[in-house]
């Protein structure tokens, strides 16, 4: 079983902002392969749906706890080390353009702090990220980050503008590419492939 788990923040005003990237991603992956019946999980803290890709069997999660805390309800699915390589933790990020994704394996968070409460909950930071770009960028294609303050709560709990949603929608159609080739054919192809 792989798990594609989105991370996010729960509630309808959270619903579309940048924050939700990957909660974003899943959702259009569910849809793609037909796995529509998201359960509440209340004991692990997370909404889940089951699908397959060809023959692998998919569990697409989606943390019901806030960001910085997804960790308290991935810990809930995976139990060790071992199942960790297992699981692809699909997050926002803002040192990669709108438009972007990233695939990495056994990375550090990098500062962000859901993907910082997976690494201590699951004890490694053996797992394979899609990183989603969430940052404007300059006509020069330089990525228009906002500064290291409270500016960046701001700006990643805002929803997309109209055409960056465009851009965003792009970009998820090539994650759920993506998402099939690490579930058929391994990481190493998908960064391979998509990096």
């Amino acid at each position: 079983m792989l798990y594609i788990i989105g991370l996010g923040n729960p509630g309808e005003e959270y619903k579309n902002t940048r924050h939700n990237a990957g909660f974003l991603a899943v959702d259009a992956f569910a849809e793609k392969i037909g796995a529509d019946e998201w359960k509440q999980d209340k004991k692990k803290k997370a909404e889940i749906v089951f699908g397959a890709v060809g023959k692998k069997k998919l569990a697409l999660v989606k943390p019901q706890t806030f960001m910085n805390r997804s960790g308290s309800s991935v810990s809930a699915f995976v139990k060790d080390k071992k199942a960790a390589e297992k699981m692809v933790v699909v997050h926002d990020d803002l040192d990669i353009p709108l438009g972007k994704f990233k695939i990495s394996f056994g990375k550090s968070s990098g500062g962000h702090r859901g993907v910082e409460s997976v690494i201590k909950a699951v004890k490694t930071k053996n797992f394979v990220r899609v990183r989603i770009g969430i940052s404007p960028t300059a006509p020069s294609g330089k990525i228009k980050k906002p500064p290291p303050t409270k500016v960046v709560e701001e700006f990643i709990v805002k929803d997309f503008k109209p055409a960056e949603a465009e851009t965003f929608k792009k970009a998820v159609k090539k994650i759920c590419e993506a998402f099939e080739v690490i579930s058929t054919e391994g990481r190493e192809k998908a960064m391979n492939r998509f990096n």
